[in-house]
């Protein structure tokens, strides 16, 4: 067993979540492969914390499903600092049970796979409209930009109650929020504003409803005092910025994958196949797993993982990226295997605190990947890989534009 080592001291730690290898941009941090490979857990710096750093499949799982290990950041000693201001609310992924389940449970019907497979015709119609767009606007075109960031914004913005119209104004905020190299004050900024859009809407909805989440959420749980307007303001905040965020850097990031392993695009472009679509799209999640460094937790008492001694008020990082590349977890796990089976993955986390939408991330994925690869069989980079600008320094892994010609 490693012991525990005195966490306050932060000399020669390395920051959280590295620098990726450039040879390739798809591949976790290098540092992050070498802490998986050596004893204990790895040692970092995250927001000016020192913290322990789980990058193994099996430790990761364990962490994810302990409850000695917090996820609430309103604790004192939690890791890093959060971006809301003092006087707004907690956020239910950030919280732990009770109080996170009984949060989660009224969001839960409107993010079930029943009500995601219902939303296909509606997801594909959206898809084919905005590859129309996209193709009507000439070629090279952004695909960032023209494709894969409004579908998620559109998809979520409906099942929300919020206007699209305002998207720039909330998919702005959201970026200065998930940048890790925005300063706390901008950070709180940001987040401050969404909070005051979303309480002005949450107003607004309580006069005229419509046929939405937040309508719902205020008929059925603030209006009989189980929440309050300022909670229902940031629960929105969560699925807003998480319902577009993430879905927008993985078909654009899976796009940009798929055309650096042409035979893997071709098992999707050329399949009709239902569960041969579902299985690439699930190998894409584990592959990219773009969320490097969104899963922050605390020791409540001391507790061992991996052979290391964590001692109470102890902060961890999970990186998920480097989880689902360990050897441990599935063979060649650098490849992109569209045919394996990525059962187990962790891109949307593991336990309670799992991606409350993934039954809706992967319907749009499913349906907005395929469609693009069989309209556009001529798809390609319209600039060299190495000219792409990836989001390095994000929460959320992806590339800033991507331009393509077909």
């Amino acid at each position: 067993m490693s012991t525990a080592t005195n966490m306050n001291e932060q000399t020669d730690l390395p920051s959280f979540p590295g620098a990726r290898d450039g040879k390739c941009p798809f591949d976790p941090p290098p540092v992050h492969t070498d802490w998986r490979q050596g004893e204990g857990l790895g040692r970092a710096v995250w927001n000016g914390s020192p913290v322990w750093v789980l990058t193994r499949h099996e430790d990761i799982r364990a962490a994810m499903g302990d409850p000695r290990i917090s996820a609430d950041f309103r604790r004192p000693d939690f890791p890093g600092w959060s971006p809301r201001s003092e006087n707004e609310p907690g956020i239910f992924p950030r919280m732990d049970d009770p109080e996170h389940a009984r949060l989660r449970r009224m969001l839960t019907k409107d993010f079930t796979v029943k009500r995601a497979e219902q939303l296909r015709p509606h997801v594909q119609e959206i898809v084919d409209d905005h590859l129309a767009q996209m193709i009507s606007s000439g070629q090279p075109a952004d695909l960032v930009h023209k494709f894969a960031l409004p579908i998620p914004s559109l998809v979520i913005s409906l099942m929300l109650g919020v206007p699209y119209s305002d998207h720039a104004f909330f998919q702005g905020h959201s970026d200065t929020v998930n940048n890790d190299k925005a300063t706390p004050e901008e950070k709180r900024a940001a987040h401050g504003a969404l909070f005051m859009y979303l309480l002005d809407l949450v107003g607004r909805k309580e006069r005229e409803p419509g046929d939405d989440l937040i309508s719902r959420l205020l008929s059925e749980q603030v209006a009989v005092g189980e929440l309050s307007r300022e909670e229902a303001a940031m629960t929105c905040i969560v699925l807003l910025i998480a319902g577009h965020e993430t879905t927008a850097n993985m078909i654009a990031l899976g796009t940009l994958a798929l055309l650096e392993n042409p035979d893997q695009l071709a098992r999707m472009r050329d399949t009709d196949d239902p569960a041969v679509i579902a299985k690439t799209v699930e190998e894409l999640l584990r592959y990219l797993t773009i969320a490097q460094d969104m899963v922050a937790r605390v020791a409540t008492e001391d507790l061992t993982i991996g052979g290391q001694l964590i001692r109470a008020g102890e902060g961890l990082l999970v990186s998920l990226p480097a989880g689902n590349r360990d050897t441990a977890f599935l063979d060649q796990p650098d490849a992109l295997d569209v045919d394996r089976n990525a059962r187990g993955h962790l891109a949307f986390g593991y336990g309670v605190h799992q991606c409350l939408g993934q039954s809706l991330a992967r319907v749009e994925l499913q349906i907005a990947l395929p469609t693009l690869l069989r309209r556009l069989p001529g798809l390609r980079l319209a600039i060299p890989i190495e000219q792409v600008k990836f989001r390095h320094g994000m929460a959320t892994y992806g590339v800033h534009e991507l331009p393509v010609a077909w």
